[in-house]
């Protein structure tokens, strides 16, 4: 690694060790016992297959470059850091960037699965941050629905030929959206409204959530694009290893 990568990911982990120094008490992601039992085990049942797929993609892609491990190591520090940064937004859940929408657009979302449900259990125990039970639920919304969105996105945005910079804020931000729309449902369905049912209930998370994820979504997308660039500018031959250029070519 060249002296300027070094500085690089010496100021990303300073950043990384203040941004995380800031105070976490009473904010989570779905908490501990908010579930029923029965929704926590059909979540855990659903993220399966993505998690047996993503740590298939993680291990050949490590036994074909090691040195792709530098850039899985700082994608999931991203998301622990960014989504330990959170504002509490309504009983039982808070508003928080989620940070997957990077590991996404260079890895794939399910390489992304395994970063974030590993992160989601260091902060579960550590940060009192979402809950053992309800690990299942908030993976499939943080870890694997809103990755799959911010990968298509990116895709998308590649082959209609928009700007780079463009397409990395479209993925991030509309990632970070619908991660808070999955988990509208998943809190409707266990606790629907009595005038209303599901659909009501979801409709009343979603309005709670707006107003803080929001502009929150929109400051992911502006740091994911800054990250991007920085990659770019001094670990350009990483970038290329796992299939990501300054040309935005998107992981396959």
């Amino acid at each position: 690694m060249s002296k300027k990568e070094i500085r690089f990911l010496k100021t990303v982990t300073a950043a990384a060790v203040l941004l995380a120094a800031a105070p976490v008490s009473n904010a989570m992601h779905i908490m501990e016992g908010y579930l029923p039992g029965g929704y926590c085990i059909a979540w855990g049942v659903v993220c399966l297959p993505f998690l047996i797929t993503g740590f298939l993609s993680l291990k050949k892609r490590i036994q074909s470059n090691r040195k792709s491990l530098t850039l899985i190591a700082m994608s999931g520090a991203f998301i622990f850091v960014i989504s330990s940064l959170k504002i509490p937004s309504l009983s039982g859940s808070c508003s928080h960037m989620t940070g997957t929408g990077l590991g996404a657009i260079l890895f794939g979302p399910a390489a992304v699965s395994v970063l974030g449900i590993i992160v989601l259990i260091f902060q579960a125990l550590l940060l009192a941050h979402g809950g053992v039970t309800t690990l299942g639920a908030n993976t499939f919304s943080m870890a694997i629905a809103g990755p799959l969105v911010s990968f298509g996105v990116y895709r998308l945005c590649r082959r209609a030929k928009v700007n780079q910079k463009v397409g990395v804020f479209l993925a991030a931000f509309l990632g970070d959206i619908f991660t808070y729309c999955v988990t509208s449902v998943q809190l409707a369905l266990a606790h629907p409204s009595e005038n209303g049912g599901i659909a009501a209930s979801a409709v009343k998370f979603l309005g709670v959530f707006a107003p803080t994820q929001l502009p929150l979504a929109v400051i992911e997308g502006l740091l994911t694009v800054i990250i991007v660039i920085g990659l770019s500018s001094y670990a350009g031959p990483e970038l290329k290893a796992v299939g990501f250029d300054k040309g935005g070519k998107a992981h396959e």
